[in-house]
């Protein structure tokens, strides 16, 4: 298959990428320098230039593009970015699909999006039927996924790709974890009731990979494990898997001196189920939390 992929730098970006290339898919990169070999295609999503060419050479097209929620801190301007840096690419890639002729459209679009479209659940279990919640990232997430749109209306198969939080030692929410937790000093954050909608990295690949070559699946995917926990859970279970103590604890007020904003946003408990993945029948290799650290750690 010949996929057009934005977002190819980033964090899940670089994994996703070795993994199809390893599947035996091309995967052209879109970039916003000057490209620097033949896989390589420019765009500017900011002023909605993309050749169209360049869509219609290709069977489907996957979006990951959008700045880090927990780079930086938060502030007006970053918030700005976060918001402008997903709809934009969204917006040029879905309009471009939408403007092809239908024997030179990508019959698929993976989207990115994010289980931050649910706000916060509390202790409430939620699939995918479950409407926009509130906050900073719900409504992102209400305008990343909308700008699918004209995509889906032209009659491309539209998956919005709503992600938990992936496990991995070298990014996501794992790695800032491992110091603190090595030296002893790792714990919960908050009151530790807020749920955790964790993946471990090789299911979120084969999901994706899953949810590429199902063409009966479309819409908003849930792609998160089966089995949720809250943040106190995970601290003692972390804990445990680097044989290290997990009793300390971050109140919430120094959480929102630390990180600003975005503070609101770590303490948001959302207690998610994979809904369509499940009845689908994919299969987690790593379906409880202990096994998907298990691998995460060790690589």
């Amino acid at each position: 298959m010949r996929i057009l992929m934005a977002g190819v730098s980033g964090f899940l970006g670089t994994r996703l990428v070795d993994r199809l290339t390893a599947d035996g898919h091309q995967v052209t990169h879109l970039v916003r320098r000057a490209p620097r070999n033949a896989g390589e295609r420019q765009w500017n999503p900011s002023a909605a230039q993309l050749d169209p060419q360049v869509v219609a050479d290709a069977d489907a097209v996957v979006n990951l593009a959008g700045a880090g929620v927990g780079d930086k801190r938060w502030n007006d301007a970053y918030k700005k970015l976060i918001r402008s840096s997903r709809v934009d690419t969204t917006t040029t890639l879905a309009i471009t699909i939408a403007g092809l002729p239908a024997a030179d459209r990508p019959a698929v679009m993976l989207n990115a999006s994010a289980v931050g479209w649910y706000g916060n659940t509390g202790d409430r279990v939620v699939e995918e039927d479950a409407p926009a919640g509130d906050g900073f990232l719900a409504d992102v997430c209400r305008v990343w996924e909308a700008a699918t749109r004209p995509a889906e209306d032209a009659g491309a198969r539209v998956v919005r790709l709503r992600t938990g939080l992936p496990l991995d030692r070298d990014g996501g929410m794992l790695k800032p974890q491992l110091l603190p937790f090595r030296l002893g000093v790792g714990g919960r954050l908050g009151n530790g009731r807020q749920w955790l909608p964790w993946i471990s990295m090789r299911d979120w690949l084969d999901a994706v990979a899953f949810l590429l070559a199902r063409e009966d699946l479309a819409g908003p995917v849930n792609v998160v494990g089966p089995a949720p926990v809250t943040n106190a859970e995970f601290t003692r279970e972390l804990g445990r898997q680097l044989n290290r103590p997990a009793v300390m604890w971050v109140p919430a007020v120094a959480l929102k001196v630390a990180l600003g904003g975005f503070a609101h946003e770590a303490l948001t408990s959302a207690r998610v189920l994979p809904g369509v993945l499940t009845r689908a029948g994919f299969t987690w290799t790593h379906p409880d939390l202990p096994s998907a650290l298990r691998a995460a750690l060790t690589g």
